[in-house]
């Protein structure tokens, strides 16, 4: 749970928040009993901007790193589950 501070207690502790928050601590900044602000680190903030990647490249990865058999499925699992059939007839 983050630490919650009033905007003017934040501003007399500064160097002290600045410290928990470089910890790791997420700092919520409150005026008039709300919040209105989150200080987090530069490595949390970075992490929730970076590119994320795509199903296709993650599992790319995944592959890179486990085989198939490793965590127990067959090369050709999904072509074995995947529905093939045309579907349902629909009443336009």
């Amino acid at each position: 749970m983050a630490q919650s501070y009033a905007i003017a207690e934040a501003r007399a502790n500064l160097p002290t928040l600045i410290d928990e928050v470089e910890a790791g601590a997420a700092v919520e900044l409150t005026r008039r009993g709300k919040v209105v602000a989150v200080m987090i680190s530069v490595t949390e903030y970075q992490r929730l901007q970076g590119k994320r990647s795509s199903f296709q490249e993650a599992y790319q990865r995944f592959l890179k790193k486990h085989s198939l058999a490793e965590v127990g499925l067959e090369p050709e699992f999904a072509r074995k589950v995947r529905d093939r059939s045309s579907g349902r007839k629909v009443d336009l």
